[in-house]
């Protein structure tokens, strides 16, 4: 297995996480996900392996979770993925696979358990 990382090239510790998977060694596998979008069954996998609820995996800064009402409590798990089905935007980055496992990479250091 190769590391795949879903990327946002925007971000800045996207691009410090991609680029960390490359000192190390790796070409990995790029994944933009803001143009590719997500499905519900790859978020289910994804989380699943990193070991995270879609609340915990959610972006809550700088993302449309609070206009969308998904930070409230009573919203279910199943809303905030439907969600970000339709706005990936809603999900954490970086979400590095790897050889060790899936992490999800924020913060940044997260990424040495997977090197």
């Amino acid at each position: 297995m190769t590391f795949v990382i879903h990327h946002n090239p925007g971000c800045g510790t996207s691009r410090k996480a991609l680029a960390r998977i490359q000192e190390a060694g790796h070409e990995p596998v790029v994944i933009p996900y803001l143009k590719t979008g997500w499905t519900r069954e790859q978020l289910l996998g994804l989380f699943a392996a990193a070991d995270l609820s879609p609340r915990q995996a959610m972006r809550k800064q700088r993302s449309a979770a609070e206009e969308l009402g998904l930070l409230d409590e009573s919203v279910s798990d199943e809303q905030i993925l439907a969600a970000m089905v339709e706005h990936p935007a809603l999900v954490e980055r970086p979400i590095v696979c790897s050889p060790k496992g899936v992490r999800l990479c924020r913060p940044l250091e997260r990424i040495e358990e997977l090197l």
